[in-house]
């Protein structure tokens, strides 16, 4: 059976990073960065009269309005922001200390780089500002001054910060949560429509079924969209994120149940009266994510479940039609319980509920079990906080030991080209440096014409900003760092005229800079977050597997020591960020996102029907061969799930095969199994028999992704 991924059929593809494109929301940026940044950097030059004021009020403008993207409501973004300028504040003063010796700006470099870019596993706002704060720190750090600066350069940041949060506030579009609700809201009713349409029988339920793998998609892309997770770590943010694993597994469950019941009109008034209060279980999410008042009673869809159970009960092992009647109660009450935990989580996603509420309050403790799962090699947040940090203190000591005249450039350099491999970053080096080659010919094309008029260039200044503004994510890479040279040369002419020969230096510059961050990556990362894919992949699947034999022998009274999620769920979300990583990773991708897919789709499929066990009774019971059977089976998942990831760790095992995936028989229809035994087991066997139908579409696209991770990095 083939999985339903999100990225098999319909899942967007992805713009090409040299064509322009029209964006509203890049279109937002560009104006409110229009409407400040010239008018702070006016201020500052003609009523303060304060060039370190000008400076940093200009960078700072660009900082809180171009580089930091922040999600959620306005209450959301004013906090954010105002995070950025505190936290800006003290990298700036941080970076103007060590700018007097070169060994210490090279280790409070290093250390305040990768304390900055790992803090964006805190939640997306703080990823989205992480490069917004380092500039902060950049700007002082690699360039001559003294403390007697700070407070101007203080109040130059503090001044971009003010209005420029007041123009984000008053010019924003809608931020990725509430695209992420929309989209949950529309998967939910979606698939409520899927489920009714089967329960009413007749033609309807092959197009129901096609909108809701639509709208899974749909809300799939919307999570998946950013290099990082939409949500955050207050506790509703939190329940939406998992909100979107539930509703994955939902449509799953029922694509499984209406390929093989395709007409639930006649099934039995018990499981119809189940599947009915399912529907309205998912009807209530989609009212909740939608923002309008919810009225589903959870204590019906427990009951429900409950006469399920009574039903298979009253049934015998002999009764004709037991073996299809046990299968048909498994796929309801999965479908129940899924729908159940969903609308727990929908309705504590309720925007306002539980507002900023970090679990278990914000804390060291919190925080640090938050970071905990990324401090290892393993995980993409920690290999890239590491190498930006080596890379932007090699920047800090080679602009420093060079004496070149404007160090700055040469760490802004570094840090615009840095990108996720070798081969991506030398590709975004070049392309900087022509960039930065075309704006200095178009400035020195401008300041021929304009010359270094005051007036000619106050016009030009909005234009140029207008531009640089726009460029991030809707232009060529290369076009905005022409638009972002062409813009400093009309700074540093306003204030102190030089004329074209400024746009030459910065090329110097910035070429040193992507040197550096050239051979950093080469060095650190030449493989990019395709090897750390493979590899978190590898731990999903161990940790699933190793979870969902735990939680089958819990199930079956083999154990009673309830079984932990936590490993499963920690390599889960370092994949999730591990896959961001690659995804946003510009280059070819080697490996066909179908295979990624199935992959992780697997390690979910793994983890989630783990969850689903271990939330199951644990019966009190002495050990009989049929669940010893079933526990057996359950070691042999977790075995070949370990083999799989075997082929997917840093081992080349070259061309020797895998193993097939497990068959086991189907013990409902051995002889000898008493009706005891079905009733202590049933619901372990259905669980390993539908994941078990799954495991052969795994073998093929981890044979791929294998392959790619042993090639060398540069092909």
């Amino acid at each position: 059976m083939a999985i339903d991924s999100p990225a098999l059929n319909t899942r967007r593809a992805a713009p090409r990073d040299w064509i322009p494109r029209w964006s509203s929301t890049a279109a937002l940026r560009a104006v409110r960065a229009t409407l400040v940044v010239p008018v702070l950097f006016a201020v500052s030059i003609t009523v303060i009269g304060d060039l370190q004021v000008a400076t940093f009020a200009a960078f700072g403008g660009f900082a809180t309005l171009v580089m930091a993207s922040f999600g959620g409501d306005r209450r959301d973004k004013l906090r954010a922001h105002f995070g950025l300028a505190v936290t800006g504040s003290v990298l700036l003063v941080i970076g103007t200390a060590a700018s007097a010796s070169l060994l210490l700006a090279a280790v409070v470099t290093l250390v305040v780089t990768f304390l900055v870019l790992f803090g964006g596993v805190v939640g997306p706002n703080a990823a989205a500002g992480g490069v917004a704060a380092l500039l902060a720190y950049v700007l002082p750090a690699a360039s001559p001054g003294t403390m007697s600066m700070v407070p101007a350069r203080l109040g130059g940041w503090w001044l971009a910060s003010v209005v420029g949060t007041a123009a984000v506030l008053l010019l924003s579009p809608r931020s990725p949560a509430t695209a992420l609700r929309d989209a949950a809201s529309r998967a939910a009713g979606a698939l409520a429509d899927h489920l009714d349409a089967a329960l009413r029988g007749g033609t309807g339920v092959d197009a129901a079924h096609e909108a809701a793998v639509e709208a899974k998609h749909h809300l799939i892309d919307e999570f998946t969209a950013t290099p990082y997770r939409p949500t955050g770590l207050a506790a509703e943010d939190q329940a939406l994120d998992t909100l979107v694993g539930l509703l994955e597994w939902c449509a799953s469950v029922i694509a499984d149940t209406t390929s093989e019941y395709p007409d639930l009109s006649g099934a039995p008034e018990v499981e119809r009266e189940l599947l009915v209060e399912t529907s309205a279980g998912l009807r209530e999410v989609s009212r909740l994510m939608a923002g309008r008042p919810g009225s589903f009673d959870a204590g019906e869809l427990d009951r429900r479940i409950q006469a399920s159970v009574e039903r298979l009960r009253t049934l015998g092992s002999g009764t004709p039609g037991y073996v299809d009647a046990v299968h048909l109660s498994f796929h309801a009450r999965t479908g129940a319980f899924a729908v159940r935990e969903a609308v727990t989580e929908a309705r504590a996603a309720v925007p306002g509920g539980r507002r900023s509420r970090l679990p278990g309050g914000l804390s060291m403790a919190t925080l640090a079990r938050v970071a905990s799962p990324h401090t290892s090699l393993r995980s993409v947040w920690f290999v890239n906080s590491l190498r930006g940090a080596v890379a932007l203190t090699a920047a800090v000591v080679v602009a420093g030991a060079s004496g070149v005249e404007h160090g700055f450039w040469v760490v802004l350099g570094t840090l615009s080209v840095l990108r996720g491999n070798a081969a991506a970053t030398g590709s975004t080096a070049l392309r900087a440096l022509i960039g930065t080659a075309l704006g200095v010919v178009a400035g020195a094309v401008l300041l021929l014409v304009i010359g270094t008029s005051a007036p000619a260039l106050w016009i030009a200044l909005p234009i140029a900003v207008l531009v640089a503004g726009y460029a991030p994510g809707a232009l060529p890479f290369t076009a905005g760092q022409a638009a972002f040279t062409v813009t400093v040369s009309v700074l540093f002419n306003l204030l102190a005229p030089a004329g074209w020969q400024i746009g030459v230096v910065r090329i110097e510059d910035v070429a040193i800079g992507c040197a550096v961050c050239l051979v950093v990556g080469a060095l650190f990362w030449p493989r990019g977050a395709r090897a750390v894919v493979a590899d978190d992949l590898a731990d999903a699947f161990r940790a699933g597997g190793a979870y969902l034999s735990a939680a089958a022998n819990w199930a079956l009274g083999l154990r009673h020591d309830q079984p932990s999620p936590a490993a499963a769920t920690a390599a889960g979300a370092r994949l999730d960020d591990a896959l961001r990583g690659f995804l946003s990773e510009q280059g070819t991708k080697h490996v066909p996102k179908p295979d990624l897919w199935r992959l992780v789709m697997g390690t979910v499929r793994a983890r989630l029907t783990a969850h689903s066990l271990a939330g199951l009774p644990n019966p009190h019971v002495e050990p009989d061969p049929f669940r010893r059977l079933l526990g057996d089976q359950a070691g042999q998942l977790a075995a070949w799930y370990d083999h799989l990831a075997s082929r997917l760790d840093r081992t080349d095992h070259g061309d020797v095969p895998m193993l097939a995936p497990p068959v086991f028989p189907d013990l409902l229809r051995q002889p000898g199994a008493s009706v005891r035994d079905l009733a202590c087991a049933l619901w372990v066997h259905e669980h390993i028999k539908h994941i078990s139908a799954r495991l052969a579409e795994l073998v093929e696209p981890a044979g791929v992704v294998a392959a790619q991770r042993h090639r060398p990095w540069w092909r």
